[in-house]
């Protein structure tokens, strides 16, 4: 069956369901705005205040049925979803969208949008996600192997009708989605695959993968390499310049033998699976679509972590072999998350976080807020949201606020008139929560967290509790200037101080500071006006720990 013959039964199959059809509208698609990129929704800015639902969720409609409303009431505008090929495509050649088809109504019902993630060739370095008709032909679809000859539970990037087998399957899924979803863009992005990477060794040892190792390196890295040679990511450089920055050779010759090559040659090989299957389902439907990536432990070697996906030392690898791919995507569960974070901001790499820590982790909201507010990410969505819809903790007031300040966020970003902070962690969960500066508009703007001035005590107390680490490391907000000398601060555990930048001399008072909210209209509403106690007499903001809220801020200088 061809590529062609798959879509025009694809089409043939859509006419018979119950989603009508309709009239094709501009898809979603990543627009330039300043020095970032935004996501475009039915003709304008979107930011994904998001979660993803655990990995089996969304296989029941049952199951999935109490839960749309509660992440609706979570003030979630986006849910991450998986579709499985074993689901789509149970008999080859044979499509089934029923489980398609119940998540994008239900979205739809609660006016909630879709990023659909395709289990297909491989969902955590594993091929489980495969059907029955992939999983029990071996000699068609060929399994990774070790050293020794045995084969994993991993399909072989070198088999080639495995990826004409999940080129078909992922192009007539983005043809049935232009089918019954292009005038209401409910699905805005497609992330393909899931944390692409080998286990438990650097790269397969298949006769095929072996024959590949031995030839060249591919002229089309080398290229990307020499033009991109002063930008390349620090671990990438160092390997390529500590032997010469060769322009032919082997893998080995290039990049030094053993372990690193061998993780370079399967990051390459992933990336070029990937980006062919990309561009099948784009020339279905071009919206955007990412790759997301399973991040490696410290002192662990390929192999002990999936060796080989979009991690920070093989993004230019990732970057040269996947041109059709719109972004690369962390899947952050460490506690590093701001180092990671500005890793993956990049001029070719808009941020979007599609998996984190779980949202009942009081920590996820500050991340959110950081990502946002410092990087301009697109969006951001904890993991396994659905465990957490009926008890939501924090993260529901937090992306409430989120929600209100959208329209400010989008306005914003690509611009210096909004940033964001929160303390710093280390791998190890060392706090680094030294007060931090941002400039803003005229004025710097000093960020102290969670009430740093009482003693730090009880490292596992109630985030709630201030002065305490757990308290520090959930601390968090941004700034957004609206106008000449004034602002929106938001965020919660933070004290914030303020100088004028232009004239050292000169000092800084509070015209007037406001609590409040926006309404669902967009009007803001004025609570109490913040004087004495509240704002030390006039010399900082505080918003409090446990809370997150916004406060409108309107400063002067003087001398």
């Amino acid at each position: 069956m061809t590529l062609r013959t798959t879509l025009t039964a694809v089409s043939a199959l859509t006419a018979s369901l119950c989603l009508t059809a309709p009239a094709l509208a501009d898809p979603p698609r990543l627009e330039t705005k300043g020095d970032t990129q935004q996501l475009i929704v039915n003709g304008k800015p979107m930011l994904m205040i998001a979660g993803e639902l655990s990995n089996s969720a969304s296989s029941s409609a049952a199951y999935m049925e109490p839960h749309w409303k509660r992440l609706k009431d979570m003030n979630l505008d986006t849910v991450l979803t998986p579709v499985s090929w074993e689901l789509i495509e149970p008999t080859e050649g044979t499509f089934d969208w029923s489980s398609v088809d119940s998540q994008i109504k239900a979205a739809r019902a609660n006016d909630l949008k879709l990023v659909v993630l395709w289990f297909g060739a491989w969902k955590n370095s594993m091929s489980t996600y495969v059907p029955a008709w992939v999983k029990r032909d071996q000699q068609r679809f060929p399994r990774a192997q070790l050293p020794n000859g045995q084969g994993v539970e991993i399909l072989s990037t070198f088999g080639a009708e495995t990826l004409k087998a999940d080129q078909r399957a992922y192009a007539a899924l983005m043809a049935h989605l232009k089918a019954v979803d292009s005038k209401d863009n409910t699905v805005v992005m497609v992330q393909v695959e899931n944390e692409i990477g080998m286990l438990p060794v650097a790269r397969d040892y298949s006769a095929a993968a072996n024959a590949a190792y031995r030839e060249p390196v591919p002229a089309e890295l080398v290229n990307y390499l020499v033009a991109h040679k002063d930008a390349l990511v620090p671990g990438m450089r160092r390997m390529w310049l500590e032997r010469g920055a060769r322009t032919s050779g082997s893998w080995d010759d290039l990049f030094g033998g053993g372990d690193a090559s061998a993780e370079v040659f399967a990051a390459w090989h992933y990336a070029r699976f990937a980006d062919q299957l990309a561009a099948a389902g784009k020339a279905a439907y071009p919206i955007p679509m990412y790759v997301n990536v399973a991040l490696n432990r410290p002192g662990r070697i390929p192999g002990e972590y999936p060796s080989g996906g979009p991690l920070p030392h093989l993004l230019d690898v990732w970057k040269a072999g996947g041109p059709h791919l719109d972004f690369l995507a962390p899947d952050i569960y460490f506690p590093n998350f701001v180092d990671i974070v500005n890793g993956y901001k990049r001029p070719d790499n808009v941020l979007f976080i599609p998996e984190a820590h779980n949202a009942s982790n009081p920590v996820a909201a500050a991340n959110a807020f950081y990502a946002i507010g410092q990087l301009d990410a697109i969006g951001f969505g904890p993991f396994s949201i659905d465990s957490v819809d009926e008890e939501p903790g924090g993260l529901k007031d937090a992306y409430g606020v989120l929600q209100q300040l959208k329209p400010y966020i989008l306005d914003a970003q690509g611009t210096d008139r909004m940033v964001g902070f929160k303390p710093r962690q280390l791998y190890d969960e060392t706090l680094v929560y030294e007060p931090e500066t941002r400039d803003v508009g005229p004025y710097r703007f000093t960020i102290a967290y969670a009430d740093i001035q009482k003693p730090v005590a009880n490292p596992g107390a109630d985030a709630s509790q201030p002065g305490t680490t757990a308290a520090i490391a959930a601390a968090g907000g941004m700034i957004i200037q609206t106008g000449p000398e004034e602002y929106l601060i938001a965020g919660q555990g933070i004290t914030v101080t303020f100088k004028p930048r232009a004239d050292a001399s000169a000092l800084a008072g509070i015209d007037s500071a406001w609590e409040g909210h926006y309404d669902a209209t967009g009007k803001w509403v004025a609570q109490r006006l913040l004087n004495g106690d509240q704002t030390h007499q006039g010399r900082h903001v505080r918003l409090g720990t446990g809370q997150w809220q916004i406060q409108r801020l309107k400063l002067y200088t003087y001398k």
